[in-house]
């Protein structure tokens, strides 16, 4: 397993993160606690999850894959075995919180449940999982300025992080779903207020959206905020699993509608196209997409997620697949040709 700095740290994490999302929706406790045994035998150090989980969220599960986390750390006493991240919800879900913000108070409350449930004393990485303003993300595209928006402004929400930092209940924080200019509105904060630097941004990359590239990767390279990759497969799409109509039975497209971002015709164009590639050249398309993020010299962490053992074996895989130049060169072909299917 390769291991990778958390932006300048001093923290270490393993290239495959395990992500959380499914466990109290689609993974029993038992099952959340199989996987984490078995990502961390295999030399996974990183543990992704936020408040808001599981997907889809709702208020009577909201918390509940926190609280998995937490019941797996004080069984096998693993806390100082793992490096565990997780996020404060931004607004738009009024069952956390009566509406989650990030304000002063907000945040505090937020880290304060969040380690409740996780049963821990600190978080290694706390993110803001979205934007707190009018702004690109979860697939947005033709940013228009809202002139009325109540936004909470990023001075506020970093004095707040700082306050934990000094704490000792965070060790660092980050981003999520956040666009160029948030990045390095927060470095330019962090050079002037004093507040904590960000080390990385949790946002999407895999091979039907790679708007990442456009701005956010010379970011990464040059002020060292890497990625923390998600949706690495598309919600399972790469995989092939649900071209021609396929609907298998646990899926999670085939059994939450309300997913819609990877789902037009033509990002079934690009997914046929790519899972060809792989089927041509005798890989797995899922290891295959998983092994295209891997490669990329930006990424800190790449993020994956599975609803069963034979899933996560196959995607633990990836981290020793190495894509010939053929296979790439294909890759980029198809890019090329259907570009960011799914922003």
């Amino acid at each position: 397993m390769q291991i990778r700095p958390l932006g300048d740290t001093g923290i270490d994490v393993s290239r495959l993160c395990l992500g959380t999302m499914t466990f109290g929706e689609q993974n029993s406790e038992a099952e959340a606690h199989e996987q984490l045994d078995r990502a961390v035998a295999f030399g996974i150090n990183f543990i992704d999850t936020a408040e808001m989980y599981p997907v889809p969220p709702q208020a009577d599960t909201q918390g509940r894959t926190e609280a998995y986390i937490g019941s797996w750390l004080k069984q096998r006493g693993a806390r100082d075995d793992v490096i565990l991240a997780t996020k404060a919800a931004g607004p738009g879900l009024e069952h956390i919180r009566g509406g989650p913000r990030m304000s002063h108070g907000h945040i505090h409350k937020a880290v304060d449940a969040s380690l409740a449930r996780l049963q821990t004393d600190y978080i290694d990485l706390y993110q803001l999982h979205w934007p707190d303003r009018s702004t690109n993300y979860f697939g947005r595209l033709g940013y228009e300025h809202d002139e009325d928006e109540d936004a909470i402004p990023l001075e506020e929400t970093l004095a707040a992080l700082k306050e934990l930092v000094d704490a000792g209940k965070v060790r660092a924080i980050g981003l999520s779903n956040e666009t160029p200019w948030g990045v390095m509105r927060c470095l330019r904060l962090a050079e002037t207020l004093g507040v904590p630097r960000v080390a990385s941004v949790q946002n999407p990359y895999n091979l039907l959206n790679r708007s990442f590239e456009v701005g956010l990767a010379e970011i990464a390279h040059r002020e060292g905020v890497g990625l923390l990759a998600y949706s690495p497969l598309g919600f399972g799409v790469l995989s092939g699993k649900y071209l021609d109509g396929a609907q298998p039975p646990k899926g999670r497209l085939t059994l939450y509608q309300r997913f819609k971002r990877y789902t037009s015709e033509v990002a079934e164009e690009a997914t046929r196209a790519y899972v060809q590639i792989a089927r041509e050249h005798g890989l797995d398309p899922a290891q295959m997409a998983l092994a295209y993020v891997n490669s990329r010299p930006f990424l800190t962490s790449n993020i994956i997620g599975a609803t069963s053992m034979e899933q996560l074996e196959s995607n633990l895989a990836s981290e020793s697949l190495r894509l010939d130049q053929e296979v790439v060169d294909a890759i980029e072909a198809v890019h090329q040709r259907l570009p960011n299917p799914c922003p």
